[in-house]
Parts: structure tokens; C-alpha cells; sequence
């Protein structure tokens, strides 16, 4: 038998070693594990939480019991695998079962479209595959938005007694008890125990989840730790966010503007918005300017007015004197137009000549009086 190496796990050497051992797989594990593998291909179910109608991948699935566990509760299991000689021994024992597809695959490179599935899991088989990281994004890739993934898989007891004594049995006990029901598996359980010894342990395992964008990543221990049961969920909306945050820079970069026109004329109104009370305040303040301008003609008026309106002159002053009072009282607030209080300071001097000019008269009268 081809003993597979546990740093490189070459599908082929993986694949040849299973296809020795299909024959009397699932025996060997009901022995080894005293009878617990069945008690987690349970838990392993009711995490899936399978029902009518789904569509279920069921990753390593080897001769196909823990795809059949799938298929009675009326869910359609397609049930991948890179051992033909397992899919062999899964195909002669589900031959009935219109619910089970038996599928050669690579989990690396799964030969499926995205968000094929409602589901998808795999038991004890991640820990074979060469690159489990890739499988793991392989998986959230296939299946849809709000589905999950499940993993089952050997782990590390937390129990200190408890991981010294599950290592020693595998490493004394399990290849030998191999022996006996197959000789031609013991080397492959010889590979099973050093494949356990150097998986990571549940956090760490709990994190890869996490870096292939699966979301509420949980696990439960069960048998004291010796398999770990691993559960993840798609986003719903994980795969067109990516794209989201990239179209929102777009605008402000020159180059991707062209590209992003939505985005662009959505912002091209929002800068004249802002233009626009800027541009009313200088309309508010022209009025006040041609008003000023008009007291400067009225001022100037009475100057340039006959002596024989001089009387009309002299209330004329004084009527653009008032308004004058009142142009400098709006003006204050408005620091910006100093030019506008300029005429106020010069109008006094509109008054002197206007008082000046009377006094002509009054000369004339007194000659007059004399005459």
C-alpha cells in the first residue's frame, strides 16, 4: 500500500491509499471509534438541519453513509469524492437511492457553479487535502447566500489526560486493530494518526472558516474533543459587497470617474446647491449699492439747483439727509461695503453751502432796504 506523506498529501497517493481500503471503510471506523462515528454522523446531521428539497454537497463522502443520512430527511446529495474506488463501493451500496449523485472531484477546484448549493459539509476528509484553506473557499464559493457549512473532523482534546491518552491509542492501538480486520489498512491508519497529530486545533481551524468569508463561525466539542464539529454561514450579501466600496472611490479618482457615471452625476448637483446662496447674497447687496448711488444724485442735485429754488433746494438736503441717517444704520451689519459710508460723510458738506447761500440773500434785502 501507498502510505501517503503528511506534508505534501498528494491527491493521487491519498486517493490510491482510500481505494485499498473502501471495501471494509466503514467497519473499520465503527470498531475504532467504539461505535461513536455513528453518534457524530447524528450531531454532523442535525448541524446541516437537512429538509425536502435542498441541495446538499457532501464533500469526501467516500462509500456514501454520511450522504444517505442526508438523503432521508428528502434532500438531494451530491456526494464528491477523489477516490473512484470509493465512489465505486458508495454507488453499489446506494444503488436504489434516486437522492444520492455520486461525483468524482477535487476539493480544491470543485467542477460546480457558484451558489449551487443550499449546503455543504464534509466529514473527517479536509484534513487529506492538500491546500484545506482552498477546499474551504471552494465550499463557501458553491454554496448559496444564508447557507452553511459544516465540518467534521478529528481535533485536539482540550483535556490534558484526555489528549495523552487519545494520542497513545492512536498511535499503539488503532494501526494494530487496522491490521487485524484488514492487513492492507494498517499503513493507512499509521498515515490517519500522523495526519491528527498535525492538524490544527479547533481555533485555529475556527479561524480558516473565517478567512474563506464565512460569517457566525461556532464549533462544539464532541467525545471530549477528539472530533470537533465546525458550523459557518454564507453572507447574504458577502459576494457583491466587494464591489461596493471600489464604486463609491471611483469618483474621486479622475481616471475611474469615466467609468462610474451614476456616481458622478449624482455629485454634480450637490457643488451649485452650495454656489447658489453665495450668489443671493451679493443680489441683496446691489439694491443697497443703487441706493447709495441715488442719494449721491440727490445730494448732488440741490448742489447744482438754481438760486431761484433755493428754498426747494434747502428741504431737498434735508430730506436726503434722513434717509442718509438710516443707509448707515443698515450698512453697520455689513462690514464689507465701507465705500458706502463715504457719501454719508460727505453730504455735511453739501450743508455749508446750503447754509451759506442764505446769507446772500439776506444781504440783498438789506440793500434793498437802503435803496
Amino acid at each position: 500500500m501507498t502510505r501517503p506523506d503528511t506534508t505534501t498529501k498528494h491527491a493521487t497517493d491519498v486517493s490510491a491509499m482510500f481505494d485499498e481500503v473502501s471495501p471494509k471503510y466503514d467497519l473499520l471506523n465503527d470498531v475504532l471509534s467504539v461505535g461513536n462515528s455513528r453518534l457524530w454522523r447524528i450531531a454532523t446531521t442535525r448541524a446541516i438541519a437537512p429538509r425536502k428539497g435542498m441541495r446538499i454537497l457532501d464533500l469526501a463522502a467516500g462509500t456514501g453513509t454520511s450522504s444517505a443520512a442526508l438523503a432521508a430527511h428528502g434532500a438531494h446529495v451530491t456526494a464528491a469524492d477523489f477516490s473512484e474506488g470509493m465512489l465505486a463501493e458508495g454507488r453499489r451500496r446506494n444503488a436504489g437511492n434516486d437522492l444520492i449523485d455520486f461525483v468524482w472531484a477535487d476539493a480544491t477546484q470543485l467542477p460546480f457553479e457558484d451558489d449551487s448549493f443550499d449546503a455543504a459539509t464534509i466529514s473527517y476528509g479536509l484534513r487529506n487535502v492538500s491546500e484545506p484553506k482552498q477546499a474551504l473557499a471552494e465550499m463557501a464559493r458553491v454554496v448559496k447566500p444564508g447557507g452553511r457549512v459544516v465540518i467534521a473532523e478529528f481535533s485536539q482534546p482540550p483535556a490534558g489526560a484526555v489528549n495523552w491518552a487519545y494520542t497513545q491509542y492512536n498511535r499503539h492501538v488503532l494501526p494494530r486493530v487496522a491490521k487485524v480486520i484488514n492487513r492492507d489498512a494498517a499503513e493507512a491508519y499509521n498515515y490517519l494518526n500522523e495526519s491528527i497529530e498535525t492538524w490544527p486545533g479547533q481555533e485555529e481551524l475556527a479561524s480558516w472558516l473565517r478567512e474563506a468569508g464565512l460569517e457566525r463561525v461556532a464549533y462544539r466539542n464532541l467525545t471530549l474533543g477528539i472530533v470537533a464539529l465546525h458550523r459557518g454561514f454564507v453572507p447574504r450579501a458577502a459576494k457583491p459587497a466587494p464591489n461596493e466600496p471600489a464604486a463609491e472611490k471611483a469618483p474621486s479618482e479622475p481616471k475611474s470617474a469615466a467609468t462610474t457615471p451614476a456616481t458622478a452625476k449624482s455629485d454634480a448637483p450637490k457643488k451649485p446647491a452650495a454656489k447658489k446662496p453665495a450668489a443671493k447674497k451679493p443680489a441683496a447687496k446691489k439694491p443697497a449699492t443703487t441706493k447709495a448711488a441715488d442719494a449721491k444724485e440727490a445730494a448732488a442735485k440741490p448742489a447744482s439747483a438754481s438760486e431761484g429754488a433755493k428754498k426747494a433746494a434747502a428741504e431737498k438736503p434735508a430730506t436726503a439727509q434722513k434717509p442718509a441717517a438710516k443707509k448707515p444704520a443698515t450698512q453697520k451689519p455689513a462690514t464689507q461695503k465701507p465705500a458706502t459710508q463715504k457719501p454719508a460723510t460727505k453730504e455735511p458738506a453739501a450743508k455749508k453751502p446750503a447754509a451759506s447761500k442764505p446769507s446772500t440773500p439776506k444781504t440783498e434785502t438789506n440793500e434793498r432796504g437802503h435803496e
